[in-house]
């Protein structure tokens, strides 16, 4: 079996060391036994999504977000929306989850058009919602740990589910309770700091769910996750506390 990963502006969308999803994914499935080709597409580089079995995209600033606009525009925008349609698997990192949406609407009105690839919207706001936080994921039957900082606020629309429960810190909005989005196979989400290394359950999700799309029905060997569940635990019991 073969898994091929797009790694969506890897120059540009690699805050808190996103780019660490990728290594995770990477070793996990090549500990397995699975072979793993990863190619990075970025600006003036030509996306065919439909030649990918996943698709990362990291988070960035307002303004790195404003510079990948008219790049978006050149067509990359119609093959994202298709593989999301298509089932392929995605997984979007706080300015990609953003970007996923409609359009970002800054606090001073500024309103900037996204892919409209997911039905969701985000608005600035002067409160920077940052820290350490956690919520549960019911899909997983389990708790996600992560770091988040973000200004924007994200509401979410028809046919788009939460990924969770905010158990700690604020997530999408820091009003309504939820964090990230899920729709088809897209898995979007606040959480930076290496999400996948410190939540393996959700790792091996994602990556079974894009096996599944490729070859049918499959397991994935399990694995001696004893250190990434040990830092996993660390944490939740360190935001249980606050």
């Amino acid at each position: 079996m073969e898994l091929k990963i797009c790694h969506l502006y890897p120059d540009i969308l690699n805050l808190y060391g996103d780019r660490g999803n990728i290594l995770c994914m990477e070793q996990r499935l090549r500990w397995r036994g699975v072979d793993v080709v990863t190619e990075g597409v970025s600006i003036g580089e030509m996306l065919d999504a439909s030649q990918y079995d996943l698709i990362f995209v990291g988070g960035g600033q307002d303004f790195e977000q404003e510079v990948l606009l008219e790049d978006l525009n050149g067509g990359k925008t119609a093959e994202l929306k298709a593989a999301i349609e298509d089932g392929i698997a995605v997984l979007a990192i706080c300015g990609g989850y953003q970007m996923l949406g409609h359009y970002y609407e800054t606090w001073y009105g500024q309103k900037c058009a996204f892919t409209g690839a997911v039905d969701l919207y985000t608005v600035g706001s002067k409160q920077r919602m940052i820290g350490n936080y956690m919520f549960s994921c019911d899909e997983l039957d389990t708790t996600i740990v992560g770091f988040e900082n973000h200004s924007g606020k994200t509401y979410l629309g028809s046919g788009v589910k939460p990924m969770g429960k905010v158990l700690s810190g604020y997530g999408n909005n820091g009003e309504d309770g939820f964090e990230g989005a899920r729709y088809n196979n897209v898995f979007a989400t606040y959480s930076h700091g290496c999400l996948l290394p410190k939540n393996p359950k959700l790792c091996d999700h994602i990556l079974q769910t894009a096996l599944t799309r490729k070859y049918g029905a499959c397991e994935l060997q399990p694995m001696d996750d004893a250190l990434e569940i040990a830092a996993h635990d660390y944490m939740c019991a360190r935001l249980s506390q606050k």
